[in-house]
């Protein structure tokens, strides 16, 4: 594992300006936060520095503005729930850089935490733009990157930034690495890899990525069924990406040549519409009517993959393996989730789960907490998984 500072390595930072970088992008409804899981997530961080007497002037981006002002997408918004979260005052400060904010800047004490306005108000945030980065720099004495859901992106609050001052990896940052070495940099073996969901397209770099990797790879949701179509199976009505089945050919050859075992289902879970609680019937995926879908993993296809992730050191898990969110099919999910977790807590596999969906079945299945590490990040933990270079972990680097 390359070598970053983290806040283990800073000296004294009393009077020192940190600028932090988090993820504060919340779902909100009507003016409230409807999950604070994120702005959780920065709490260590911020309350470290803050205790130690630095300066703590937070960063962040809030939605989608595109280099313009909106009031909509002010972190002024997040500041009173930030607040709450942490416990302690926030100030915001209605700009980034500039005057204004170098002004209002000075004015704080050690200890104190203002959050700065939207990172993405300024065109030059996601250009990563150099001129942008050196204003914002002159805010701050050290740099803090705390939200690895934003560390696939070069923009200047993630990438620049880490170029112009001494450069830590904050508490959120750091457990994501440490947990993603884990699970793939230097891994126990043997490895087991689940990746569901709709689309092969979707996934194809970490399936191609994977089968390098990991001893089991467990495919489930609508991509398996194109694996299966591949294999010259009717699928039935059932999702599936035709076109791509030569692809899905290819990614089997490669496990095969990479002594990886590729765990599709035997048996389904089939409907005649997609809709919650409908008929069902268990199948033998040979056995699928032309005006039948599969919609989730049959017991049988469960529990033999429960034996070989029992088999199994390291766990890393990315997707349903059915449609999850529709009653019944969510039991295979939340049944392998269980295998999992007990596994975990058991002492015998370490796993790392990460990606919204593969959170929220998750926490359905009550297990969420079992789990060595869950990260909350999307397309970062996604291109980790498909063995990419993430330019905001990168310019940690020492």
């Amino acid at each position: 594992m390359a070598r970053f500072r983290t806040l283990d390595d800073l000296g004294d930072v009393k009077g020192k300006k940190a600028l932090v970088r988090v993820d504060l992008n919340v779902p909100m409804s009507e003016g409230r936060v409807t999950d604070a899981t994120r702005l959780e997530a920065a709490v260590p961080t911020i309350t470290e520095l803050a205790d130690k007497g630095a300066v703590v002037l937070i960063l962040a981006h809030f939605g989608r503005p595109k280099g313009e002002r909106r009031p909509d997408m002010s972190l002024s918004l997040i500041t009173r729930p930030l607040t709450d979260v942490l416990g302690r005052p926030v100030m915001f400060i209605s700009d980034s850089h500039g005057p204004d904010a170098e002004r209002a800047v000075a004015m704080l004490a050690p200890g104190d935490i203002a959050i700065l306005e939207n990172t993405r108000f300024e065109k030059g945030e996601e250009k990563n733009d150099p001129a942008l980065a050196d204003a914002v720099a002159r805010l701050g004495d050290l740099y803090v990157n705390d939200a690895f859901s934003a560390a696939h992106r070069a923009h200047m609050s993630t990438e620049g930034l880490a170029h112009r001052l001494p450069a830590y990896a904050g508490r959120s940052m750091q457990a994501e690495l440490e947990a993603l070495e884990k699970a793939l940099g230097a891994p126990e073996r043997p490895v087991a890899a689940v990746v569901g969901g709709a689309k092969v397209s979707t996934k194809l770099d970490v399936l191609m990525h994977l089968v390098e990797k990991v001893d089991h790879l467990i495919i489930g949701g609508g991509m398996a069924n194109t694996f299966l179509a591949a294999r010259g199976i009717n699928v039935g009505k059932s999702l599936c990406e035709h076109d791509l089945t030569e692809t899905a050919l290819e990614i089997l050859d490669r496990a095969d040549k990479a002594d990886c075992t590729v765990h599709l289902p035997y048996d389904a879970v089939v409907a005649k519409e997609f809709r919650a609680n409908p008929p069902t019937r268990i199948a033998n995926v040979h056995e699928v009517a032309a005006d039948e879908m599969i919609l989730d993993v049959g017991p049988a296809a469960v529990e033999a993959l429960a034996d070989a992730i029992k088999t199994c050191r390291t766990l890393v898990w990315n997707g349903p393996l059915g449609a999850f969110e529709t009653p019944p099919f969510d039991a295979a999910t939340v049944a392998l989730a269980k295998t999992a977790a007990a596994l975990t807590e058991g002492g015998t596999l370490v796993s790392v789960a990460g990606g919204g969906d593969t959170v929220a079945a998750l926490n359905q299945a009550g297990v969420a907490d079992s789990f060595t590490f869950i990260s909350t990040a999307g397309g970062a933990f996604l291109e980790w998984m498909e063995g990419k270079e993430l330019p905001g972990v990168k310019a940690l680097e020492i």
